[in-house]
């Protein structure tokens, strides 16, 4: 039998008991998930939208618009050590794909052996000199998948390949997500060190104006002291902010895959309030949106056809093997196919006894598969809640960055007006003191409250599955 003949009669075999063969798994059924008519938004109103449109279904540039922003996004998208390892995660998963699928075909494998010798005359022997013999042969095996064992291996590494995949674009939204809020924490930072800079100058011109009038006998000495801790204050200040504008620095250097360096970060506009009225589209979205809950329920299917393994491995095994060769003993014989040798071999394996193996197995994978169920539940829930607390967050920190402004307008003329009081003799330094340090406080408060304000838009838009799309 020739090596075409082996691996048709395989072939037929195989054509023969799969379509005979049967599926022992569950089919995949969606679990039943009940989406909120809208999402609940501030103060328990609801906000709901009359269209599709979503501020999720933006591309990232026309979400961020400040060019040093994109440039930073950019740079992480291509240079990113977390992006990039997803990225070969899913080059692993399909390599198992492959390994796992090759189990469902037969296995093919061609061998041949050779001796050649030269014999002394001395010997006396019969055998030719120089002797020579040799083989060659083709041998198949494969056992069937007659309960859909390996088709449900396949199954299971195919989703768990989906899974990677959609845990890749999680990755790309979050990276996206952290650039964008390490960028605004920074330029919140650079806008602290800003007034820290204009307070501590004019700090020491009070300090300058107290030595004056203390060297006049117009005060006491205990202005200048006062005055002096406010300048001291503020200068203490400054080390601490470049410190943490330095190190966020290194924070963005590593999320866009660079060596600890300088960022470029002088927008001017990059703390200015989000857009007011953005388009959010309706919460069943979600689901087909945002890439974690894609990736649960990928390994909630992987999880179902799990339980297929486990049920085929309680039904008998078959496997078919077949070997086919000529030979000789010398080079004009051995392909001769006098010495054609042939065989085959079927066998059946049934398990009858594994000491409750089989059954744990299966237990196994059914839990597996309802923790998968409400691991998938749990995501979508969690993503209605990041939508809500995200839409929460942009009124609130809005409102609150509108109080913040009218506090720092009165802090300032309290400030104002203590100072031109004091230069009077109409009240002591403590005043000016008092007054001076709650503008200070007023001013950084009100630069937190606009880096909160800015941050609930990048927080609405990852709560909306935004980020991610290529």
């Amino acid at each position: 039998m020739n090596l075409a003949k082996l691996v048709a009669l395989l072939g037929a075999a195989y054509g023969t008991v799969f379509l005979a063969g049967c599926n022992v798994g569950p089919k995949y059924v969606r679990p039943t998930n009940t989406a909120p008519p809208a999402f609940r938004g501030p103060d328990n109103t609801t906000v709901s939208s009359d269209s599709k449109a979503s501020l999720g279904d933006e591309d990232w540039s026309h979400v961020y618009k400040e060019p040093e922003l994109q440039d930073l996004i950019r740079k992480a998208l291509e240079h990113n050590y977390d992006l990039r390892i997803a990225a070969q995660r899913i080059l692993e998963q399909q390599a198992q794909v492959r390994i796992v699928r090759s189990q469902q075909f037969p296995a093919i494998t061609v061998g041949g052996t050779g001796l050649g010798a030269s014999l002394p005359d001395t010997l006396g022997t019969q055998f030719p000199n120089p002797l020579v013999a040799g083989s060659f042969s083709v041998s198949g095996s494969w056992t069937p998948d007659f309960w859909g064992l390996y088709r449900k291996q396949t199954e299971a590494a195919r989703k768990q390949l989906l899974a990677q995949q959609w845990a890749q674009r999680a990755v790309r939204l979050t990276l996206v997500e952290q650039v964008a809020t390490n960028y605004l924490q920074l330029r919140a930072l650079d806008r602290e060190l800003e007034i820290t800079r204009e307070t501590l100058k004019v700090r020491q011109d009070s300090v300058d104006l107290t030595r004056k009038l203390e060297s006049g006998g117009s005060v006491p000495l205990s202005d200048v002291r006062q005055s002096e801790q406010l300048l001291y204050t503020a200068a203490s200040q400054i080390p601490q902010l470049e410190e943490q504008i330095q190190q966020q620095e290194n924070a963005l250097s590593f999320l866009i895959g660079e060596n600890p360096g300088p960022i470029v970060h002088q927008a001017a506009n990059a703390l200015a309030p989000p857009p007011q009225d953005l388009p959010i589209g309706i919460p069943s979205q979600l689901l087909e949106r945002r890439p974690d809950i894609q990736q649960s329920e990928a390994q909630l299917m992987a999880a179902n056809a799990q339980i297929g393994v486990a049920r085929a491995q309680f039904f008998p095994s078959m496997t078919i093997s077949g070997s086919a060769g000529i030979g000789g003993d010398g080079l004009s014989s051995i392909f001769s196919t006098a010495g054609k040798t042939i065989y085959g071999l079927g066998s059946l394996t049934q398990p009858i006894f594994e000491g409750g193996k089989l059954k744990g197995q299966l237990q196994l994978s059914q839990a597996t598969k309802e923790e998968m169920v409400l691991n998938y539940q749990k995501t979508i829930a969690g993503a209605f809640r990041d939508t809500s607390n995200a839409l929460i967050a942009l009124n609130k920190q809005r409102a609150n960055r509108e109080q913040q402004e009218k506090l720092v307008s009165a802090a300032q003329d309290a400030t104002r007006l203590a100072r031109i009081r004091y230069q009077g003799g109409s009240t002591g330094y403590l005043e000016v003191l008092t007054t001076d340090s709650n503008l200070y406080t007023a001013e950084l408060n009100l630069v937190n409250a606009q880096q909160n304000e800015a941050l609930s838009l990048v927080q609405l838009y990852g709560a909306l599955g935004g980020g991610w799309q290529p």
